[in-house]
């Protein structure tokens, strides 16, 4: 089972986690457990396809339960205190890169929340990192694969 490092999850985040969590129990576990039924009524496991497919799912399913338990036992749960002027957790803010017009407005969160298409960066990201404790008004400079970047922060919500 992998590791989870210390787990920053919003109160939504972690009732999401626990619903998937308790339906990957209660229902698909039943779901394979039949399918593994099937297959074997089928005969010859060996070369039996629909058997070997079933324990796959099977074992992905055990998989992604045990992190999920694994995720929430050790979840920090983190709402958006006050409306603050400084990035952190929860925080959503507005930067500015370089020298360009257009504004990005992200909402940080812990590395399960991450999704860039909802704009929701990571605090673990290279952005997110370089982001955390700037308040309004700062001008950063981070590392990236692509070379160095600057940007400015425009707003912390």
């Amino acid at each position: 089972m992998n590791d989870v490092q210390e787990s920053f999850l919003t109160p939504e985040k972690f009732e999401e986690l626990k619903t998937e969590l308790e339906h990957l129990k209660t229902v698909r576990r039943k779901e394979v457990a039949e399918s593994l039924e099937y297959a074997r009524s089928l005969g010859d496991l060996s070369e039996n396809a629909e058997y070997q497919e079933a324990r796959d799912m099977q074992a992905a399913i055990e998989e992604r339960i045990g992190h999920l338990e694994q995720v929430i036992k050790e979840a920090k749960i983190v709402a958006h205190k006050k409306k603050g002027d400084i990035v952190g957790l929860g925080s959503e803010v507005t930067i500015q890169k370089g020298k360009e017009k257009e504004n990005h407005t992200y909402t940080i969160v812990g590395s399960e929340e991450a999704n860039i298409h909802e704009h929701k960066l990571s605090y673990l990201s290279p952005l997110g990192e370089a982001l955390m404790g700037k308040g309004k008004g700062d001008e950063f400079t981070f590392e990236t694969p692509g070379g160095k970047q600057s940007y400015k922060v425009l707003k912390v919500a």
